[in-house]
């Protein structure tokens, strides 16, 4: 299950349980409807796992959309889950950060330094 929550220049999205293919359109959904580049808040801490389809299709929409994101701040506490947010950089004109507490990603996105998790 996914919950998106979109401000003026960001969108906020917390992942429940099995991250689907389904969860992952309906974020596709919320990205198409923006003009420009906004900012990412992820929280992965309460995922329990991903579908390979959703995966699949993570990759091919990083492809596909580049610059749709200025900063992206990924919240977990899952070594594989950084590890696929660093390699999403690959394919993103965005600065990736993994981090493992709430208030360091909201400092960061907030423009305010804090240190890499």
């Amino acid at each position: 299950m996914i919950t998106t929550d979109t401000q003026e220049s960001r969108i906020n999205v917390i992942v429940l349980g099995e991250f689907t293919l389904a969860d992952f359109k309906e974020f596709e959904e919320v990205v198409m409807k923006l003009e420009s580049a906004v900012d990412l808040f992820v929280d992965l801490r309460e995922m329990n796992g991903f579908t390979v389809d959703m995966a699949l299709e993570e990759i091919r929409f990083a492809r596909a959309h580049p610059n749709d994101f200025a900063r992206i701040a990924v919240l977990t506490e899952d070594q594989w889950v950084s590890w696929s947010a660093w390699l999403s950089q690959i394919f993103l004109n965005a600065d990736v950060r993994v981090f493992d507490d709430a208030d360091d990603a909201e400092a960061w996105l907030a423009g305010s330094e804090s240190p890499v998790a």
